[in-house]
């Protein structure tokens, strides 16, 4: 008989894969001795029928070169390309089954600084759980020898002042990532689940005898899952306490999405109860807690002023706009053009690069992981592979207050340019709707914007050039992120073709039809507001043309400033100036009156002359007069 180990290091998978098979009697003649499977020495490898939905697949399914571990290619080995790993946070099943970018001297410039407790904030799906799944197995304890797993990599080829931490502390760990609900008695019963089985793991303690009894009646709560909301709040400061005890060696504490449950309360109205049990969760486990060895959280926000971590002095914080780690979140250049050698598409390596590089997190350019991974599993196919696998709800209560002058940023950066702005990433959720320009900090570190220049300020905030990463971003910012800007919904397709094409054939008639229908439809009676709320509605009805037209609000021109313009990028067609009126309580003869009274302000405040220095003489003139869900357009 052999053992589960000795089958996995035969069969070259890794032991949690055979004994995964045994569990589910793939393996015949396997028995369970203690907690080791023993297998005949003769069975044989059974095929793995599991579908691999990331796989790329080529007609010809041609051999070719394996990847080392140092990112070359084996000249003399040859097998069938490895899967991608299309949502596999699992640091084990993701190095031996998939193809698996290594990021492993994560350990080394870890190991190298030594923080007592670090936090990482990158934008969503760029790595984070992989990684920190891979920390948990690289630095715990376990009767398997978990050095397999690390040996083939380079941390390994670092020697033995870091390897021979592997292995040697007991680990918590904890994900938020799914701690997605709308009340907080729906979350503080997932944190307790959570918690539960994060018990249950270190199922050693039950019995040992360095425990007092209180401890383990503590810790017979938690698994029982009876424990209250005052003693689950305990739970981490307690359990690297008993791990101590039972092993005598301090414990890391692993927190990944720590930020997710919070940006639920804020979205969904239990923010108070949220950040008081997330105060005092980690303020027992990261601050003065003499158990700890080494503490690691990620997140998208900092939320460095929400006192989570008050009175924290031993934190280092990791963001997008730092240079350590930078390059350990996501794929760089060198590792991209390697996976597409080794997949066989490098003549995709330009439009790849289009739509999902240009990132910068410190002073390294980064791709989209999760992005690249897709593209090249679905045979190279560009598509918004990031965004539709997520949203940031928070953007939504941020855009439904943003002002004017954000709109028309927005608008610039969806046409290529750059703009400057203050990005402070103390960023809190609480004061997001206070302070419209606090948006571009929160799309910074979502992944929506990329920092082009920086340049810190004595206050710790960055004045920054910031611009749109990529195609994948410009793609979604129509859908994703304007439409926010109607305040009232999502913009539907066929209405916005019509609109683009009415104002593109000047055909006021079938214009006003459009948007009147819309505004029947979608907008409720109290939605409808003074001027700023027509003026924004416009914008982003108007937002599907900027392919055609560079978009321009509240410009000065002639002897006053126009509501919105639009130049065309190529001058043999019309410009557009429109001019936006709005009054309570008026019927359609009043409203009609209206419509040409903005049609003559565009004349008579020479709203015209700013297109007419730029070389455009055909010019396009609506008067838009609203009221309520009422409107009437006038055309010239």
């Amino acid at each position: 008989m052999k053992t589960s180990k000795e089958i996995a290091i035969e069969w070259g998978i890794s032991e949690r894969t055979v004994s995964y098979l045994c569990n589910r009697g793939k393996i015949p003649g396997a028995y369970k001795e203690g907690r080791i499977w023993q297998i005949p020495d003769d069975v044989v490898k059974p095929e793995d029928s599991r579908v691999k939905t990331g796989e790329y697949r080529k007609s010809d399914n041609k051999a070719v070169l394996v990847p080392n571990t140092d990112n070359s290619t084996a000249p003399n080995a040859t097998m069938s390309r490895k899967p991608l790993p299309i949502g596999i946070s699992d640091y084990v099943r993701a190095q031996s089954e998939y193809y698996y970018v290594d990021k492993t001297l994560l350990i080394k410039d870890f190991l190298d600084k030594k923080p007592l407790v670090s936090r990482f904030t990158r934008p969503r799906r760029f790595g984070k759980t992989l990684n920190m799944d891979m920390l948990r197995v690289f630095f715990e304890m376990s009767e398997e020898d978990t050095s397999i797993y690390f040996k083939d990599k380079r941390i390994w080829a670092c020697g033995e002042e870091y390897t021979r931490h592997q292995g040697k502390y007991p680990v918590i760990f904890l994900s938020f990532k799914d701690v997605k609900f709308d009340s907080w008695e729906a979350t503080l019963s997932k944190l307790s689940a959570l918690l539960q089985t994060e018990y249950g793991r270190h199922d050693k303690l039950v019995d040992s005898p360095k425990l007092a009894d209180y401890e383990k009646a503590y810790y017979n709560k938690i698994v029982n899952g009876s424990a209250n909301e005052v003693e689950l709040s305990a739970a981490l400061e307690n359990l690297s306490r008993m791990l101590y005890k039972h092993y005598e060696t301090n414990a890391i504490i692993i927190v990944d999405e720590y930020d997710t449950p919070i940006q639920e309360g804020y979205s969904k109205n239990f923010y108070d109860e949220i950040i008081g049990f997330m105060r005092n969760l980690f303020s027992g486990g990261f601050k003065d807690n003499k158990y700890l060895a080494y503490g690691f959280l990620t997140g998208i926000l900092r939320i460095a002023q929400e006192s989570i971590f008050s009175g924290l002095n031993n934190l280092s914080v990791n963001t997008v706009l730092d240079d350590d780690f930078e390059s350990f979140f996501g794929f760089t250049y060198p590792e991209v053009h390697q996976m597409l050698e080794y997949y066989g598409c490098t003549h995709k390596e330009k439009e790849l690069q289009q739509w999902y590089d240009g990132y910068i997190f410190g002073n390294q350019e980064i791709y989209n992981p999760w992005s690249v991974i897709n593209y090249i599993s679905k045979d190279c196919n560009p598509q918004a592979y990031w965004v539709n696998a997520g949203r940031n709800e928070i953007i939504e209560d941020v855009m439904k207050v943003s002002s004017d002058d954000v709109y028309e940023r927005l608008l610039a950066l969806m046409q290529g340019e750059r703009v400057v702005a203050r990005i402070n990433q103390t960023t809190v959720y609480r004061s997001l709707s206070d302070d419209p320009a606090n948006i571009y900090s929160i799309l910074l570190v979502a992944g929506y914007l990329k920092p082009v220049k920086k340049q810190l300020q004595a206050d710790g905030s960055y004045m920054c050039e910031i611009a749109i990463p990529n195609n994948e971003i410009f793609a979604v910012y129509k859908s994703e992120i304007l439409s926010y800007y109607t305040t009232i919904g999502v913009i539907k397709d066929a209405t916005s073709n019509i609109i683009a094409e009415s104002l593109y054939s000047n055909d006021k008639d079938r214009l006003q039809k459009a948007v009147g229908e819309y505004m029947t439809k979608s907008i409720s009676f109290y939605d409808a507001g003074a001027e700023g709320f027509y003026h924004g509605l416009v914008l982003g009805l108007i937002a599907l043309m900027d392919n055609q037209y560079k978009i321009k609000s509240n410009r000065e021109s002639g002897d006053g400033r126009y509501d919105v313009s639009l130049f065309p990028k190529d001058k043999n067609n019309a410009g557009i100036i429109i001019e936006i009126k709005w009054e309570k309580d008026m019927d359609q003869s009043a409203l009609s009156k209206l419509a040409d009274k903005a049609l003559k302000q565009i004349d008579d405040k020479h709203y015209d002359s700013e297109m007419v220095q730029a070389g455009i003489h055909d010019i396009i003139k609506l008067g838009m007069a609203f009221s309520g869900k009422e409107v009437a357009i006038k055309a010239r």
